[in-house]
């Protein structure tokens, strides 16, 4: 095989199982730092020390464990990506690498050592420090974690939208830092993972949560856990939906050939018809079985019943292929309208002064179902963007092929198949370990304070 496509497809096995880490940690830390939170206020009112185990306690310590085994996975994937940079694609440093490379770094010195520093008061500091530096670990972690995904985020818009630089004996030198980080794209595409990561979080905790119901967990904190799974998929879902269209609006404006190629538009029209689902052929160019909805691509996208969309035609030789991104771009909105249902049927019966004082067999089973359901989404989504950008490797000025570096079809082969292997091996044992820390949160039982302080009891309400 094409060491091209080899490289390509290793680099893509990477960054799909490394995208799965920062899904669930950006979001996580927030929805800690909100555990956490509640907790002080309800030990407050109840007179309780902050050291009392209270429901709210419970669903941060059980979920605690679950952000700091994604840290560290995270921490792995993130170092045999940036490996490959040099392997692989040695290209891409050796023209871009000026702007690349102190991004990079940004992200290191600004929030890695923060989340690496404070993790451990985070996870182990509950009863060993003041509350008010537990309380503050968890805010700097969570901020870590966010600023780490901007500066990753950054460096990708700018591989998309680049900005603020000039092109001098085949290399990029940097001319404007503030048009590089706040680049064309990178509003919309920050703004879009950070709600994906929020969405990814809403749902695995639920379905961790309904999983925990099942087995016949029903204490406050496995109900307070899935009625804030849900409360917060139900609110992010409608906002993900603005934001995604802002995003596509920005992706028609600066890559019209990713946005023709998603939605099958051959041939430059208008009142272009927007195509649900089909079968794309490039061969012949042409959707075959196609279920179309008439002129709405040209509302949906220039806010026009006639509006004129460019077609792939017009980009001949440098368009992304059209059936990966087709499908994939479907796909993650198909997963996106399931949650929309799922969450609002969910805030529905577990809503405050609902008649159902449980939620049905059929919404836990669900839940559970769609517990991972945020990673199909997420991983589909960066299919879109990731390989809509093709021929580009920097759109307009490194080309993939350009980027790519000499190593062999068999060299290539042989580490993807060994990380393949780790990467699914690595997979299998991260969702095995979430359910297990599930099964044991379930069983923990609660701290007394040495000074023989009640804790809070399983029935006390969680408000």
């Amino acid at each position: 095989m094409d060491p091209l496509v080899l490289a390509r497809i290793q680099f893509a096995a990477n960054i799909t199982f490394h995208i799965l880490c920062p899904a669930i940690s950006i979001a996580l830390g927030w929805m800690l730092l909100y555990f956490k939170l509640r907790h002080n206020r309800l030990a407050r009112s109840l007179g309780l020390p902050f050291t009392a185990i209270t429901p709210w306690l419970q669903a941060y310590r059980v979920w605690v464990k679950v952000f700091a085994l994604t840290f560290a996975l995270g921490v792995v994937s993130g170092i045999t990506m940036s490996f490959q940079f040099g392997t692989n694609w040695p290209g891409f440093m050796q023209t871009v690498g000026n702007i690349a490379g102190p991004l990079l770094a940004y992200e290191v010195l600004t929030a890695f050592f923060l989340e690496a520093t404070f993790l451990g008061v985070m996870l182990y500091g509950h009863s060993r420090v003041g509350n008010r530096l537990h309380t503050l670990a968890t805010v700097l972690v969570a901020g870590g974690t966010t600023l780490s995904a901007f500066w990753i985020v950054v460096l990708n818009s700018w591989m998309h939208t680049p900005a603020g630089f000039e092109m001098r004996g085949g290399v990029a030198h940097a001319t404007d830092w503030w048009a590089i980080v706040f680049n064309p794209s990178m509003p919309y595409r920050l703004s879009h993972m950070m709600v994906a990561s929020g969405l990814t979080v809403a749902f695995l905790i639920a379905g961790v949560s309904a999983y925990r119901w099942r087995r016949g967990d029903r204490g406050p904190d496995v109900r307070l856990s899935m009625r804030a799974g849900i409360t917060v998929a139900a609110l992010l879902i409608p906002l993900q939906i603005v934001v995604g269209d802002l995003h596509g609006l920005n992706t028609l404006q600066h890559q019209p050939a990713k946005i023709a190629a998603i939605e099958a538009i051959w041939h430059t029209q208008k009142g272009a018809p927007m195509v649900l689902f089909g079968l794309p052929d490039a061969a012949t160019q042409e959707t075959r079985y196609a279920i179309e909805v008439p002129k709405l691509a040209s509302l949906v996208l220039t806010h026009q019943l006639d509006g004129e969309v460019k077609g792939l035609d017009v980009f001949a030789g440098k368009h992304p292929p059209v059936a990966p991104i087709f499908y994939s771009f479907r796909v993650m909105v198909g997963v996106g309208l399931l949650m929309l249902a799922v969450s609002w049927v969910g805030w529905w019966q577990l809503r405050p002064g609902s008649k159902r004082p449980e939620p049905s067999s059929a919404l836990t089973w669900t839940l559970l179902a769609m517990t991972f359901s945020g990673w199909l989404a997420v991983v589909a989504g960066w299919y879109t963007t990731e390989i809509g950008r093709q021929p580009w490797l920097v759109y307009g000025v490194l080309t993939t092929a350009q980027a790519a570096g000499p190593a062999p079809a068999p060299t290539i082969a042989l580490t993807l198949s060994i990380y393949l292997t780790l990467y699914l091996a690595l997979t299998a044992a991260y969702v095995a370990a979430v359910f297990r820390l599930a099964r044991k949160g379930s069983a923990v039982e609660p701290l007394r304070q040495a000074t023989g302080a009640r804790p809070a009891p399983r029935h006390a309400s969680p408000a």
